[in-house]
């Protein structure tokens, strides 16, 4: 007899749909476990929220327990001639600045030549940078067949020795003249140069195109001096003061001039960056009411619809909110401001704080040191911040509360995932062993409907004859 193709054709029986409801059954088995580990991801997501909230108050905290935060300082210039930029070590005060001079890089220029691709001569060109002990001095070996201006150009660039050289076209009859600029300013970097041509060679154009000393007379030099070196010149509040550069370091203490204007007078005014300082305060208030947030909708409870947050009753978050808490109630400073509400930052009953910026402002502006002693202190427990900051390591680092508690959720998961692809291959087994059995049964049955059929035509064939 032919396999049969289909369950139910040989009985006609439903038995296709019969397995499909044997196998919905089975599959029922899985949906405990699939709210399971709904469960626990929905979970380990609010686990997620809160260290995301508990994170940003670290980094608000760190922000007031860095003595830095307190001693910023913002800096401005009248007039375009200068700009100031101030570090955290700039002295509060107004500062009168005249620019003299700028400082200047100098420049040589050789005399012209008609091809800037002939080869000029062989030979070692040697060019000093400064003078004295602290002299930068480069040798150039230069070769009979790759002495060329462009050449000489290129050998002086890639040796890096302080002076950078290009090709300049003047127009004349011979217009390629070799440029060399030191590429830093001020009189400490002005050049010598010198050729020496290679023993037994004559030397070709390059020994009476290159060299320079200042030391000797402009006659006596095969090089013009096109640009002077030159030191910046300015005073700060009357005093003479003279730069290599134009960007200036120490003439202001905390403080970097930039020179842009000569002959310019400006007024730089250093104060305390009283601004960041509040930020800094109101990002701490804005972090925790923030943390506050999300507590709240980790923990409701909805008495109408009887849902409940995800962290409801959740031990390892009461225990974060019950240490903060109990910082924030204590005594925290070390001096005259020893409660939140000496800053002017009140602890409200729902558990967020309230600040009051007319009294922080107050603070800032005229008892800025007791402010920083507060929040950062000076022992080895600290003020506010420092003791905050030591909860929240304590809670957040790879091996704390909730590290601990994220950790064993994700091994839930990952258990109960495992375990939902054991029981799906179980499942699928036995609806293997269901199809089997009823494939066997239509086959049967089948047969059996056959020898029904065949025994009834004999039957009936034998009452014919007997009728007959």
């Amino acid at each position: 007899m032919a396999a049969i193709s289909s369950l139910g054709v040989g009985s006609g029986l439903d038995l296709s749909g019969l397995l499909d409801q044997l196998e919905k059954a089975e599959r029922m088995k899985l949906d405990p476990i699939t709210t399971q580990k709904k469960t626990q991801q929905t979970k380990l997501s609010s686990y997620g929220r809160l260290k995301s909230s508990l994170t940003s108050l670290q980094a608000a905290v760190k922000t007031l327990n860095d003595s830095k935060t307190f001693q910023g300082v913002t800096s401005n210039i009248s007039g375009s001639g200068a700009t100031a930029a101030a570090k955290s070590d700039a002295v509060v005060g107004r500062y009168a600045i005249e620019v003299g001079t700028l400082a200047k890089a100098q420049s040589l220029a050789t005399t012209g030549v008609a091809d800037r691709t002939v080869d000029l001569g062989e030979g070692r060109l040697t060019i000093s940078v400064g003078s004295g002990p602290a002299a930068k001095t480069t040798n150039i070996d230069l070769a009979a067949n790759a002495s060329s201006l462009e050449d000489v150009r290129d050998a002086i660039n890639k040796a890096n020795g302080g002076v950078s050289a290009s090709i300049v076209n003047d127009g004349g009859a011979t217009p390629h003249r070799l440029v060399l600029t030191s590429t830093a300013t001020g009189k400490a970097s002005e050049m010598t140069v010198s050729f020496t041509p290679a023993v037994g060679a004559e030397g070709g154009q390059l020994a009476g195109l290159l060299g320079y000393d200042a030391a000797l007379p402009a006659e006596d030099n095969s090089m013009t001096q096109t640009v002077a070196a030159a030191n910046a010149t300015l005073k700060v509040n009357g005093i003479d003061i003279t730069s290599q550069s134009n960007v200036v370091e120490g003439a202001v203490q905390g403080v970097t001039l930039s020179l842009s204007e000569p002959n310019s007078s400006q007024v730089l005014t250093v104060e305390r960056d009283n601004a960041a300082i509040k930020s800094a305060v109101t990002g701490f208030v804005t972090a925790y009411n923030s943390l506050q947030s999300t507590i709240s909708s980790l923990t409701s409870y909805n008495a109408d619809t009887q849902v409940a947050g995800d962290l409801l009753g959740d031990a390892t978050l009461r225990s974060a909110q019950s240490q903060l808490r109990n910082v924030l109630t204590g005594t925290l400073g070390e001096g005259a401001l020893t409660r939140l509400a000496d800053i002017g930052i009140e602890l409200e009953l729902k558990g967020t704080l309230k600040l009051d910026s007319t009294k922080l402002d107050s603070l800032v502006s005229g008892n800025l040191s007791a402010l920083s002693g507060f929040f950062g202190g000076s022992s080895a427990e600290g003020g506010m911040a420092g003791q905050l900051g030591t909860v929240l390591n304590s809670i957040l680092k790879d091996g704390g509360a909730l590290s601990n508690v994220t950790k064993g959720v994700e091994s839930r998961v990952k258990s109960l995932g495992e375990r939902y692809t054991r029981v799906e291959e179980s499942i699928s087994a036995t609806v293997e062993r269901y199809r089997k059995q009823f494939t066997q049964l239509d086959m049967m049955l089948s047969e059996m409907n056959a020898t029904t059929s065949y025994l009834t035509q004999q039957f009936d064939a034998l009452n014919a004859q007997l009728k007959g």
